[in-house]
């Protein structure tokens, strides 16, 4: 019961919100409740979701002042040089534009967290797509590719959860299939290639005296740049407000400090070329810290936005107008997290996740023991659609390699297959992780959108890794 219950509100999450019956946020919410009013948890129902949303909090609370942080450095034009080097690089080409963004997520994401490959990857990236014209689709597709290969690095979630479940080292899980990994890792630059190419044939490459050479060459006029915040609704803004105006260098009308009134003293703005100079080196800081775990990530993001705000806009004005300027941007992207958490609250408080994993097991056929591996590896991907990170990988993995070693299969086979496509390449399309909400909030496209474009992209690069596991041995047919 409890299981056909949880894959049917699964199903009828991904049912409304690819065919854009329901917003996402009005699905993750209602979906959950309803299905446990269904289920007979009524009177646990507030526990439950508040359990939930406790669970997302610190990723809420991550996100809303990382949002504001980028968005404040993208204002500030911290980016720029990033931007016009690839412009400069592309000519204008959105092929190269593609490849290029592989290549970056790629490096970003050795960190082996999304989440900070996201807000790093997209808020540096946003402002190309939106002036040359792509689709930021693109952009969140060719992203979530990058992501999900190198989310397998032995310090990933999914890869430390599959050696904690079944009791291995990274030398039994992760280095036999680094060879599939790199076949990951090409598939991605091919991918992203035939992505750039199809969007190069849509748009047409771009001629020098377009925008391109505008951003080039017009870097000193303070309407040169256009500005783009975190989402799209942002990035329609038609010209810099005050606060940027404050960061090029030029005065900005009632630049006064609190309280102001006659006789109040003006706050003269910084040099433009020191205040480049301290966002690029606290952003540098910021990324190191991150990557080293310094602090909890919430509290990294909450100590640099204010910092950076403090030296970027030191009045009260400026700091509201900023504040009010990025407000929709932060509200669109933490009320999905909110939201999510919901959704895996209930589905985790009540079961129902644990019963959808004993059902699956259950229906595996036996004359599938002595080939689980690749049914595995084949089949992780799409379930990242369905279970949790935790519930696949301390749920179902372990009755999975248990299964396995009884028709005279190694379970490290079976942990190696399922981190080729479980919550790895499946994990930046996955309703059930926040990480995904941050990069299609960002992005300005909706989950529907984002799942309809990438999924069989990235359901091929599992293919391409589990052909590369078979071929280098890593586990066998």
């Amino acid at each position: 019961m409890l299981a056909a219950l949880g894959f049917a509100t699964i199903a009828l999450l991904l049912l409304v919100t690819m065919t854009k019956r329901a917003s996402v946020l009005v699905a993750l919410i209602l979906l959950p409740v309803l299905a446990a009013l269904i289920g007979g948890f009524a009177s646990d129902l507030g526990e439950l979701t508040l359990g939930g949303l406790s669970k997302v909090a610190p990723t809420g609370i991550m996100i809303a002042f990382a949002v504001l942080y980028f968005s404040l450095m993208v204002d500030a034009g911290l980016f720029d040089p990033l931007i016009r080097a690839l412009l400069r690089a592309a000519q204008g080409d959105p092929l190269r534009i593609t490849v290029a963004t592989a290549v970056l997520t790629l490096c970003v994401a050795l960190d082996g967290d999304g989440a900070s490959t996201f807000l790093i990857t997209v808020s540096a990236l946003l402002p190309v797509y939106k002036r040359l014209g792509m689709n930021p689709l693109v952009l969140s597709g060719v992203v979530c590719l990058g992501a999900g290969v190198m989310n397998m690095v032995p310090w990933g979630g999914p890869t430390v959860r599959a050696m904690a479940a079944l009791k291995l080292d990274s030398s039994e899980v992760f280095n036999p299939v680094l060879p599939a990994m790199g076949f990951g890792v090409a598939w991605v630059l091919v991918a992203s290639y035939l992505l750039g190419r199809r969007e190069r044939n849509r748009l047409g490459a771009l001629s020098p005296p377009g925008p391109a050479t505008d951003v080039r060459q017009g870097e000193d006029k303070p309407d040169a740049r256009e500005p783009v915040a975190s989402t799209a609704a942002a990035a329609a803004e038609p010209s810099r407000q005050t606060t940027a105006t404050t960061a090029d260098g030029q005065e900005p009308q009632a630049l006064r400090s609190p309280g102001d009134g006659p006789g109040a003293v003006r706050v003269p703005p910084l040099p433009r070329t020191w205040l480049n100079i301290f966002n690029l080196l606290l952003t540098i800081t910021l990324v190191v810290c991150l990557i080293q775990e310094v602090l909890p990530l919430p509290v990294l993001f909450v100590l640099g936005f204010a910092i950076a705000v403090l030296v970027n806009h030191p009045t009260w004005e400026q700091q509201q107008a900023l504040l009010d300027k990025h407000a929709k941007s932060v509200v669109l992207v933490t009320t999905m997290i909110f939201a999510a958490g919901v959704l895996t609250g209930i589905l985790s408080g009540t079961k129902m996740i644990d019963e959808m994993a004993e059902a699956f097991v259950s229906v595996v056929p036996d004359s599938f023991g002595s080939h689980l591996p690749v049914v595995v590896a084949v089949t992780g991907m799409p379930l990242s659609l369905v279970f949790t990170p935790d519930a696949y990988y301390f749920g179902v993995l372990p009755v999975l390699a248990e299964t396995a070693n009884g028709f005279g299969t190694d379970p490290a086979e079976v942990a190696r297959a399922a981190i080729l496509g479980q919550m790895t390449t499946g994990f930046p399309l996955s309703p059930l992780t926040a990480s995904t909400f941050i990069l299609v909030g960002m992005s300005g496209v909706s989950l529907g959108e984002h799942q309809r474009f990438i999924f069989r992209w990235a359901f091929a690069t599992t293919l391409v890794m589990t052909a590369g596991a078979l071929v280098t041995g890593a586990f066998s047919l």
